[in-house]
């Protein structure tokens, strides 16, 4: 398993992480979509204590009715950090969409979703000269569970490199309602969906076989011997192997001698 983390010292990290890169581009303010889930509402928290909480804006944004509770809670944590909220329904555009192209594919419309959400907060990002805050943790990137120009979009992400079950340890250290940290996760999706059903593993597993692989650069023979399953750990390898596109840039084709993404690598603040 991921070792238990300092919370205290990631928090102070995270913070700092969040206030210096906003402060380098000379932005103040952050904005992200608040889920009513953990990772949304860990992030929210350290952003509120990085910027501030007036310069923080949380959009909630439910399909329809769907996950009543779930609105409910991502309200009641904007109120209790006291960072500014709002609820935009995204099932008008959306419905109107697949009213036009339908599908019977639950993916697809998820994906629909997820990247109709990111788009309003792109919108909302530049009306008010904030950056968007990512909050996919490490466990979401290293298996592709997540939607490119959707949930994966973002300026910054605190939370990239805090696999899931450390989130939850720093989530407790930040006192995130006990109604959010005890909840299944789920994308609001679709009614019924959670995280640990459509991946098929529960996160700690999940995260003991990724923190193996990853971390610790054992081999396949070494994560079956430790008590995980062949075909458990072949899919969670298959999922890293397939989803790696998802963490890169698009492919540019060189033509130049410095070509963006090849060699013209120099940070955003080169030559200051």
């Amino acid at each position: 398993m991921p070792p238990k983390i300092n919370a205290p010292f990631v928090e102070k990290v995270l913070v700092r992480f969040i206030r210096d890169k906003l402060g380098k581009c000379g932005c103040k303010k952050g904005i992200l979509g608040l889920s009513g889930g953990l990772d949304s509402a860990v992030c929210a928290a350290l952003a509120a204590r990085a910027l501030g909480p007036q310069n923080v804006t949380g959009l909630i944004m439910p399909y329809g009715r769907a996950f009543p509770e779930d609105v409910r809670d991502a309200g009641n944590l904007a109120r209790r950090l006291g960072i500014r909220h709002e609820t935009i329904d995204i099932a008008p555009q959306v419905d109107l969409y697949f009213a036009a192209h339908p599908t019977t594919s639950r993916v697809q419309r998820g994906n629909k979703m997820a990247r109709e959400r990111m788009s309003i907060l792109y919108d909302h990002s530049a009306r008010e000269g904030s950056f968007v805050l990512g909050t996919s943790n490490k466990t979401e990137l290293l298996i592709g569970y997540g939607t490119i120009h959707g949930d994966m979009a973002c300026a910054v992400n605190p939370m990239g490199d805090l696999y899931k079950t450390q989130v939850r340890e720093l989530a407790a250290h930040l006192r995130v309602p006990a109604a959010i940290r005890r909840k299944s996760p789920t994308a609001g999706l679709w009614p019924g969906q959670t995280d640990e059903a459509e991946i098929g593993l529960a996160y700690e597993e999940l995260d003991d076989i990724l923190y193996g692989l990853v971390e610790e650069r054992k081999r396949r023979k070494e994560i079956i011997e430790a008590g995980h399953r062949p075909a458990v750990v072949d899919r969670v390898v298959r999922m890293i192997r397939n989803s790696e596109f998802k963490r890169k840039l698009p492919l540019i084709a060189k033509l130049s001698p410095r070509s963006v993404g090849h060699d013209f690598l120099y940070p955003y603040d080169w030559g200051k």
